[in-house]
């Protein structure tokens, strides 16, 4: 008897130790969803309410030109983002996989950003951006006076201020995905290559990129979703500006709902971002779910 008192508790173990954490989830994960959800149909301003008013924030979201414009910020910056990342992360790997010397080291010195915060990611590159402090005063030092690079103070350029810091947090992120991708490659494939007679940029060309589709679109998934929820990164680089010609639709979300005190409005647009970031995420667990169960 104590031993199938004892069977039973040892196979009900995982789900009490489990219980807590997906209670949690189930509360502070999708209960707050489905209330942002709901708020975002009422006329909520410093305090939620719960009266039904339809969906009447989302019309004036949609006719909002600063919604507009922090849109319009997040296709400049996630595509730059995703393409530069792939590009440089992809030619890095590639020269890591030649088993250079000090592989490790510079491995290391690539993926160190990723340690960082995007908050001091962004305040780092905010120094360095700076006109008065950074690059521009440097090269002003060493006499070239005529060079200006003030992007971080000009309305036009402050979005590409944010890729450039982006680009050198992930890149090192993305290069580990693809030397991962490359380690896994049989080399019988490219020694049987060679064999035939075909050059190292056509074996990289028509074999080995090809065969690295997987990874290409796990980053392209990964990278889109830290590109829609960039929030940390343009506060601490830009905090929107100058104006809001840097924002981008969650430090959108956050300056009305918490700054102006507009909780239905801010919850609409974080509503609209909820459903671009699943339109990312349902198409990945997909192609993973449909992969596996085909395997």
């Amino acid at each position: 008897m104590m031993k199938s008192i004892a069977d039973k508790l040892e196979r009900q173990l995982p789900r009490l130790v489990l219980a807590p954490t997906v209670l949690a989830i189930m509360v502070f994960v999708y209960g707050f969803i489905l209330w942002t959800a709901w708020v975002s149909f009422t006329n909520s301003t410093l305090l939620p309410k719960y009266e039904f008013q339809g969906f009447f924030q989302y019309v004036k979201l949609f006719g909002n030109d600063r919604w507009w414009v922090a849109c319009q910020n997040l296709a400049i910056f996630g595509s730059l983002f995703i393409f530069i990342c792939i590009a440089l992360g992809l030619l890095l790997a590639i020269l890591l996989d030649q088993r250079i010397r000090c592989e490790g080291a510079i491995r290391a010195v690539y993926l160190y950003p990723m340690a960082l915060s995007f908050i001091v990611t962004g305040t780092a590159w905010k120094w360095m951006l700076n006109p008065s402090l950074g690059l521009e005063r440097l090269m002003h030092q060493f006499g070239f006076t005529g060079f200006t690079f003030d992007w971080l103070v000009n309305s036009e350029m402050s979005i590409y201020t944010v890729v450039i810091a982006g680009v050198w947090q992930s890149t090192g992120f993305v290069m580990a995905m693809f030397l991962a991708g490359l380690r896994g490659i049989d080399d019988a494939i490219i020694q049987a290559a060679q064999v035939d007679g075909a050059g190292l940029p056509r074996i990289y060309r028509c074999i080995i990129i090809p065969s690295l589709r997987p990874v290409f679109f796990s980053s392209i998934i990964i990278l889109s979703h830290i590109a829609i929820k960039s929030f940390d990164l343009v506060v601490a680089l830009t905090s929107g500006g100058p104006g809001y010609s840097s924002d981008l639709p969650a430090t959108f979300m956050y300056a009305f709902a918490f700054n102006r005190n507009r909780l239905g409005f801010g919850a609409a647009s974080a509503m609209v971002m909820f459903g671009a970031v699943m339109g990312i995420i349902v198409p990945y667990l997909y192609s993973e779910l449909r992969g596996k169960k085909h395997a």
